[in-house]
């Protein structure tokens, strides 16, 4: 015979002396209610020393949101006890189902932090008819435990970057351990003192700045400040897409300068930008027909696929050292003002840039983290407040010992 109660019983793992008192279904509402009780005269363990057979004080009535039950909200409630420990005080008991202080059962949390892996939280709220605030607290208290506790003991390179909250608003700056290719810290702001605060950081997890051996970063005078203040043995490499990204600037300085005086470069911008390879049939076309023009915009961009080559092509410094610095004596007598002002700046940083030839840190690690981290950006569809976006950045690319829902596969 058919008994409701035992079955969801099993489903929920419920034992004794915890027992489902009765089930109601509210049909208008859409709800499953699952009341749970205890035995009379049972006593309960203390929750915070463990001492048995603590007397019980006495009970709170508590309600936790559960997995939906086909397509109907599900809750489930018991009068909860309330124990007198000799020791601790008076404590209220964390029943198995749920987290301590939580208004919903783990397994709903689970659900959670692993749909917000893939889908934007706003319609997480939707789908479970919950408000985001609750969501966002439930991803900031698993986050915040597990990165609690994330070792940082091993740490030698490090990687930093920047990137905006939303477009063309507030900055985070993002460190990363570039051997294990993952995030380790995050803080608001892309000055010199964000480097101060990872090191501060970096000391909670059990690191020391005194063993950060290599630091991959941009040409920011900030975070050069801030690396010479509190990473002074840490050895700087210039990171080679921030090195292009500054190239491919100058050169669009130079063809929004030439533009306005040839009407064949409009709409051009993003052939000049992107490289070969990646140009549609129609860009190669227009490329093709632009480049038979004596364009300072093409003799940039022949300039920075020259460049490029010397990151491509040349595995030591030595080699490196000696084509770029031809490179800059082409660059300077290019006679173009921008480009000169980015080989100006390539050899005031040259031991940085050189770098990269030995130290081997892939700008591969450094743009992959970035990609994911606008993925996860672009999902949220940019993020008003900072600590989301944090979490949302540590949840899936620190590494932390988050657990997932449980799924049943087939064998």
């Amino acid at each position: 015979m058919f008994n409701q109660t035992a079955l969801f019983g099993a489903a929920l793992g419920i034992a004794e002396p915890v027992y489902i008192e009765r089930i109601d279904f509210d049909a208008v509402q859409g709800e499953l209610h699952i009341y749970m009780n205890f035995r009379s005269g049972v006593r309960f363990a203390c929750p915070k020393c463990g001492r048995k057979e603590t007397p019980l004080h006495d009970t709170v009535d508590k309600t936790w949101r559960h997995l939906n039950f086909f397509q109907f909200k599900c809750y489930i409630h018991m009068r909860t006890p309330r124990t007198e420990c000799p020791e601790c005080g008076v404590l209220l008991m964390t029943p198995p189902w749920a987290r301590s202080g939580s208004g919903f059962t783990m397994l709903f949390e689970l659900l959670v932090l692993t749909l917000a892996k893939s889908m934007p939280v706003s319609d997480i709220a939707k789908l479970t008819g919950e408000h985001d605030t609750r969501l966002w607290r439930i991803i900031h208290s698993y986050v915040d435990s597990a990165y609690g506790k994330k070792d940082m003991c091993g740490v030698k390179a490090v990687g930093v970057d920047e990137t905006s909250v939303r477009k063309g608003h507030r900055y985070i700056s993002v460190f990363a351990d570039m051997d294990m290719r993952e995030v380790l810290y995050c803080t608001p702001g892309k000055d010199a003192s964000a480097i101060g605060r990872f090191k501060d950081e970096l000391a909670r997890h059990g690191g020391n700045a005194e063993n950060v051996s290599e630091l991959s970063m941009d040409m920011s005078p900030a975070f050069i400040s801030g690396a010479s203040e509190h990473l002074p043995r840490a050895e700087v490499t210039f990171d080679k897409f921030h090195v292009v990204k500054l190239l491919n600037e100058a050169l669009d300085k130079v063809r929004r300068a030439e533009q306005k005086i040839n009407p064949l470069l409009t709409r051009s911008r993003y052939i000049w930008l992107k490289n070969p390879g990646n140009l549609t049939a129609k860009q190669r076309q227009k490329l093709a027909t632009l480049s038979r023009e004596n364009l300072r915009t093409a003799k940039v961009y022949q300039m920075k696929l020259t460049f490029q080559d010397i990151y491509a092509t040349i595995k030591d410094s030595t080699n490196a050292e000696i084509a770029i610095k031809k490179w800059l004596s082409w660059a300077i007598r290019s006679r173009l003002e921008p480009v000169k002002e980015f080989a100006r700046m390539l050899k005031a940083h040259l031991a940085g840039v050189l770098r990269h030839f030995s130290s081997k840190l892939t700008a591969g690690t450094s743009e992959g983290i970035n990609s994911h981290i606008q993925q996860i950006k672009a999902r949220g569809k940019g993020f008003k407040n900072i600590r989301n976006f944090i979490s949302m950045i540590y949840l899936e690319m620190a590494g932390l010992a988050i657990p997932d829902f449980p799924v049943a596969h087939s064998r």
